[in-house]
């Protein structure tokens, strides 16, 4: 899932090239574009008088149909984007049989790239999400990676121009197929 609705979002291609490593690592990839789940902003009141959105409810199923997320974070202003803060919080509401959303989450493994113009890549919005994903109760792998000056990074085909960081990339993915893999077996 990326944090950015944007239609050509630096941080989707890197979450695509980090995707490929979880196929290799024998994951099955699901993308998830937040522009399909158009959601109003929280709000405790709006859920209390119209119930769960119907987008909230989808993006629900999603996730509980799923022991692995990998999430690109765009930073905005040194944070994360509200339009990925506001897919977790309308996804960790109670679900429409009564069960706790942030069920979805707890126990399942996430791992993070961002991708960014700036020099540290987002490396700030993965450092403010990452409380957020552990108080989910997910766990969050250690390997990550912050693509700094993605607007010059990418070739034509949305790959990197730099093989050593596609390289980096797609390992991100290879990690967290294989941890959510090895905790299955569990």
């Amino acid at each position: 899932m990326s944090g950015s609705s944007r239609r050509d979002s630096l941080n989707q291609k890197l979450l695509d090239i980090a995707a490929h490593g979880a196929r290799d690592a024998g994951a099955t990839v699901t993308s998830i574009r937040l522009a399909d789940y158009p959601l109003p902003l929280y709000d405790g009141d709006l859920e209390a008088d119209h119930g769960l959105p119907t987008e909230a409810g989808r993006l629900q199923l999603e996730f509980g149909r799923h022991d692995a997320f990998l999430i690109a974070t765009p930073e905005y202003n040194g944070g994360y984007t509200a339009a990925l803060k506001n897919a977790l919080d309308w996804v960790s509401r109670p679900q429409p049989d009564g069960t706790s959303g942030v069920a979805l989450f707890s126990g399942k493994v996430v791992a993070m790239v961002s991708a960014s113009p700036g020099q540290l890549g987002g490396l700030r919005s993965q450092t403010g999400l990452r409380s957020v994903l552990d108080k989910l109760g997910l766990l969050v792998i250690p390997e990550s990676f912050a693509l700094g000056l993605a607007h010059q990074a990418f070739d034509g085909e949305g790959r990197l121009k730099d093989k050593n960081a596609e390289k980096a990339v797609t390992q991100v993915g290879v990690a967290l197929g294989r941890t959510a893999g090895r905790l299955a077996t569990r």
